[in-house]
């Protein structure tokens, strides 16, 4: 019965290693891996390792989180794989899907793992809200300083091409033209 396993991280930052470490460790024969939100749920790893497990195999993971967010998207997938005769085996909740208690485990474990992820996102709402309301700017620091936006204009005014101003201050095309107080570049202005 061929072992596949599924690493996930969140974030380039994060390493792979220890899962594929445990996955290895538990005799997995291939391992498909990738950097991606887990509430992103068009993650092509993942197809990928779904597409490629056949009737017999085991789909082996780390932890329930490394699969998906939602008890309702990983209710999904192990249905998918118990339709297909695949196995499930989380390691360090000691699942395994073949038996009674794997099931009713995974059941337990699903249900918690989404209360804990609601509770963070209504954590994060209100701790975002506290913020705001003492007058704290959240978000990326904008580019275009008022500094940029007349350097960006004074040089467009000496004859700097589109071009060339993308180039001179590192910015975006768009942002050229938001400095500009433009809204839709023409082809003749970019040159």
């Amino acid at each position: 019965m061929p072992l596949i396993g599924y690493a996930r991280v969140s974030s380039t930052g994060q390493k792979l290693d220890i899962q594929k470490d445990k996955l290895e460790g538990y005799g997995c024969e291939r391992i498909f891996t990738e950097k991606h939100s887990g509430v992103d749920q068009t993650r092509p790893q993942l197809k990928a390792c779904l597409d490629y497990l056949r009737e017999g195999d085991t789909l082996v993971i780390t932890r329930l989180d490394r699969l998906a967010r939602s008890a309702t998207h990983l209710g999904a997938i192990v249905e998918q794989l118990q339709q297909q005769r695949i196995a499930f085996v989380v390691l360090d909740q000691q699942i395994d899907t073949t038996q009674a208690m794997g099931r009713l485990m995974f059941q337990m474990l699903a249900a918690f793992a989404e209360f804990e992820w609601s509770i963070r996102k209504e954590r994060q709402a209100e701790g975002l809200a506290k913020a705001r309301q003492r007058g704290v700017k959240l978000g990326r620091r904008a580019k275009l300083t008022p500094e940029l936006i007349q350097a960006v204009r004074h040089s467009r005014e000496q004859g700097a091409t589109i071009s060339r101003l993308i180039n001179q201050y590192a910015i975006s095309k768009a942002s050229v033209y938001r400095a500009l107080g433009r809204s839709s570049p023409s082809r003749e202005a970019i040159l």
